[in-house]
């Protein structure tokens, strides 16, 4: 019974036992650690220590919150440090912090987000804007500031909103400027803009690092710089600048938020700082007006008058002070949440010699996990704003302002955000969508640029005087009409005027000097020469340039100067032309048609006309001579006859028009064959050079080798290199049995030069490729759009064609004498429509005569046909009775009509 009795008490106390455990391990600990590891003596960290202190002291103050449970905010120096900086978060979590403040230093913040990650302690930072700190990798990490992924699209707004196409990065060479860097580099590629050139800094720079850097940029050609470093109160990077006289009117600086907060660091009494800050654009995070930040603002300007706070405030100060207030409502929601603050061993640690490193002081936060997540949920408005985090645990910002240093004043031009761009109004709060930007409402208050100017900068320079723009030419040995060097060490040309020309025409000076590639001996390899400005040797080239594929894979061209093409040059036969040469313009089918359609004329004619005209009446030998002669005498215009019947004149007003088509036709194809029938050769037209397996010429220098080798399979072996024209003509005149060539194949402009004083060789055909003449600049140079409008201007104004004619035509203008290999001759297919007219008229013409003619007949026979007579109704009589009657005047005929006519009234009347 006993036994009974204690089994049926014995659980009741265990329930009881359970529950009073569990009530003690839910009471609220009367101090809850944090952890804040920073820079105490640093620009962000002066401001930052001060605002957390104001923030723990809010918060013990405040009964609403942690009501009964201390903050205790336990700080460690990082001193800017990495190693530090590390040692500070072993050293507070050793001290059993269930969260760790900070760090502002995105470096740091790395190496502590291992640490957070093995022993689950939350680590949210204010400042550590790197964006490769992700939830992913990172999942005890939490930013309650702004991305610099944000940031730097703004940056790409701003060079994108000003139409600049390349900047210049500088930056700190760590995970923060490196990370960052690469994030503008993204958001420039989106916009079809680059970083041309990217210089890092020393993590600890000093200002010869800083001269190093900027020197090393001066020689560049973009002038747009976006400096991405570290706070740093001394603006030692301005100091350089201005040392180095970089602040003139064709500079744009352009800086990352560490600049606005360096300036917001500054007391009122160092603003004379500014002074050499003049044009400067910046960001800074934007944080909306409320009576908390304003409330705050007013405390910490007492602080500062009383002098127990020696910094501005910052934007990141505002961050710091916000964020231990998160930390604290999420602790709080933990506690009230029944959460349990209470450490472990960590599995990772077993096995590690706690005596050496004293690793068994860390322990592991068992209600990390739960904090991060309640953390990660915040959603209050503090004076930053409204606080609530993306889903990679970022914090969903408001923004930037756009700030320009204008004679030592701060001005606001602008706002950035993500869901509106830039805009002279400052965003207005998210409503937890997505709003979709677009360029067309992008603005931004007018911006004063250093030199104090308000028109915007052009943001590259192509050259200056300490580094003038190296320009190479060809030295050519051969029509150096082109270009040349002369005795006196002068370059002169048709290429080198147009270019003195167009230069006049950039809306900018253009510091250069002439450099020569070649000997002057023989012609310079082009494909080479253009490599030199693809590997910097030249910074471009001018001259006979072909544009062709594979060079524009290197270089930009300007718009083709000259319009060119490959064309075959070989000796011409001058005998004389064909005395048959007038029947070439019409094919063997088209003069068959036209003869036969004089010869349906002249009897259609004659039949409309024979009964009314007299000029077509008489012996049988007169009407034949008159009917053909009048039809041929309307090719000369030269009839006598006229015709008299409606029909006929119709028929001959359609085949008028025929004729003057074809007479017109006619003698413009004959004038055609006649001048380039003296050009004979056995060689028709490139296929025809291809076939006949004979020697090609080339120029050395051209690539012509290159296409007639690699595109048009050509053997090498069958290429023979000439140096000038001399060769040209020595090679043609000896022909393939002495060596010589069958034709040579080269640029058009070379092949008209060549042939200007030559009359024993021509142009075959026509050119069988189509390219042009180039000026070639680096890729994406600005000046060689530049270099295009101007040479469009100078082919519009006419000063192309002087320039021509200035160097070209001294003698008389080449003419371009080619061969057809074919007369073009006109075929029937040109003109069958007007044919079908004209038939069709002709035949019209003949059956309303017909039937006409037929019906006057039938009126006439039942007058005077005598029915009683059988041959009457004999066919053949019938048919010779007709044509008789249509041989008849119509006029007798009609008179005949008339009789009958008159006659049938009076039998009538008896």
């Amino acid at each position: 019974m006993r036994m009974r009795f204690l089994w049926g008490v014995l659980p009741l106390f265990v329930f009881i036992w359970l529950l009073q455990n569990k009530h003690g391990n839910c009471e609220k600990p009367d101090v809850v650690n944090v952890g804040a590891v920073f820079a105490f003596d640093s620009v962000m960290g002066r401001a930052v220590k001060k605002a957390m202190e104001l923030a723990v002291s809010d918060i013990n103050g405040d009964p609403s919150i942690l009501n009964g449970t201390s903050l205790n905010l336990i700080m460690e120096d990082s001193e800017c440090s990495v190693f530090k900086g590390s040692i500070g978060a072993l050293q507070v979590t050793e001290k059993q912090v269930v969260a760790i403040i900070g760090p502002q230093s995105s470096a740091i913040a790395h190496m502590i987000s291992f640490i957070s990650n093995g022993l689950h302690v939350p680590l949210i930072s204010y400042a550590a804007t790197d964006p490769t700190l992700s939830s992913l990798q990172f999942p005890f990490f939490l930013r309650t500031t702004q991305s610099d992924q944000s940031q730097m699209e703004a940056v790409a707004d701003i060079v994108y909103f000003y139409e600049w196409k390349e900047v210049i990065a500088i930056f700190l060479d760590d995970d923060y400027g490196r990370n960052g860097i690469a994030a503008l580099n993204d958001a420039l590629t989106n916009k079809m803009l680059k970083i041309s050139y990217k210089l890092p800094l020393p993590i600890n720079y000093d200002i010869t690092d800083i001269m190093y850097v900027l020197n090393q940029s001066k020689s560049l050609g973009p002038r747009v710089f976006v400096v991405h470093i570290n706070p740093d109160s001394q603006l030692r990077f301005f100091n350089a600048v201005h040392k180095l006289k970089m602040n003139g009117s064709n500079y744009v600086w352009l800086m990352t938020d560490w600049f606005s907060t360096t300036l917001d660091s500054f007391s009122p009494k160092n603003r004379s700082l500014l002074s050499t800050l003049e044009g400067v654009v910046s960001l800074r995070p934007y944080i909306p007006q409320s009576a908390q930040k304003r409330a705050f603002l007013s405390r910490w300007r007492k602080l500062l008058q009383n002098e127990l706070v020696h910094s501005g405030l910052t934007a990141y100060g505002l961050y710091a002070y916000d964020t231990v207030w998160v930390v604290a409502r999420s602790i709080d929601n933990l506690l009230q949440q029944g959460g349990n603050i209470s450490f472990s061993l960590s599995n990772m640690l077993n096995g590690t010699t706690s005596d050496k490193l004293q690793l068994g002081k860390l322990k592991e936060f068992d209600g990390g996990g739960l904090l991060m997540n309640i953390l990660s949920l915040t959603n209050f408005t503090g004076l930053t704003g409204k606080i609530h985090f993306s889903q990679d645990r970022n914090l969903i910002g408001s923004g930037y302002e756009v700030i320009n240093i204008v004679k030592q004043e701060i001005h606001i031009v602008g706002y950035w955000s993500n869901f509106s761009g830039l805009s002279v109004l400052p965003p207005k709060p998210l409503q937890n969508k997505e709003t979709a930007v677009t360029n067309l409402n992008q603005n931004l208050k007018s911006v004063s640029w250093p030199g104090g100017k308000s028109e915007t900068p052009r943001g590259w320079v192509i050259a200056n005087d300490e580094r003038p723009l190296r320009i190479g030419f060809p030295r050519r040995a051969s029509f150096t009409e082109f270009v040349t060097l002369n005795a006196s060490h002068n370059v002169q040309g048709y290429c080198i005027d147009l270019f003195y020309e167009a230069r006049k025409l950039v809306p900018y000076d253009i510091p250069f000097t002439f450099v020569p590639f070649g000997s002057g001996l023989a012609n310079p390899d082009y494909n080479a020469f253009v490599n030199m400005v693809a590997t910097d040797v030249f910074d471009a080239a001018i001259g006979d340039i072909a544009i062709v594929t594979n060079r524009t894979r290197m270089v930009d061209f300007t718009q083709p100067y000259v319009s060119t093409g490959l064309v075959i040059v070989a000796p011409i036969d001058t005998s004389e032309s064909s005395a048959w040469v007038f029947l070439k313009p019409f094919t063997l089918e088209m003069w068959g048609v036209t003869a036969l359609s004089f010869l349906i004329i002249a009897v259609v004619i004659w039949i409309l006309e024979h009964r009314v005209n007299e000029d077509f009446r008489g012996p049988p030998k007169r009407q034949i001579t008159t009917m053909f002669l009048f039809s041929f005498s309307t090719l000369f215009k030269t009839n006598q006859e006229n015709t008299v019947s409606t029909l006929g004149r119709m028929v001959m007003v359609v085949w008028l028009f025929l004729l003057l088509v074809i007479t017109s036709s006619y003698t413009a194809s004959l004038t055609s064959i006649l001048t380039v029938q003296q050009l004979s050769s056995p060689i028709t037209g490139i296929d025809s050079l291809i076939a006949s397996n004979s020697l090609i010429g080339y120029q050395v220098g051209s690539f012509a080798y290159s296409y007639l080798k690699d595109i048009l399979n050509i053997a090498p072996s069958r290429l023979k290199s000439l140096r000038s024209p001399e060769e040209f003509e020595a090679a043609l005149r000896q022909g393939l049995g002495n060596g010589g060539v069958m034709a040579i194949v080269d640029e058009l402009p070379y092949m008209e030069l060549f042939l200007q004083n030559r009359t024993d060789f021509g142009i075959i055909g026509r050119p069988f490729t189509k390219s042009g003449w180039g000026f070639a600049f680096k890729k994406d140079s600005p000046l060689a759009n530049d270099m295009s409008t101007a040479i469009l201007k100078l082919a519009e104004s006419g000063k192309l064609q002087e320039i021509h004619e200035k160097w070209f035509c001294q003698l008389g203008c080449p003419t371009d004498r080619r061969k057809d290999s074919v007369p073009d001759q006109l075929h029937l297919s040109s003109f069958w429509a007007l044919y079908l007219l004209s038939g069709a008229v002709t035949v019209l013409a003949l059956l309303i005569f017909l039937l006409k003619s037929i019906r006057q007949y039938i009126r006439y026979k039942r007058n005077h046909t005598d029915l009683s007579s059988p041959s009457n109704t004999r066919c053949s009589h019938v048919i010779y009775s007709f044509f008789d009657f249509i041989d008849e005047k119509e006029e007798a005929i009609k008179r005949i009509f008339a009789q009958q006519d008159n006659a049938q009234p009076q039998t009538n009347g008896s």
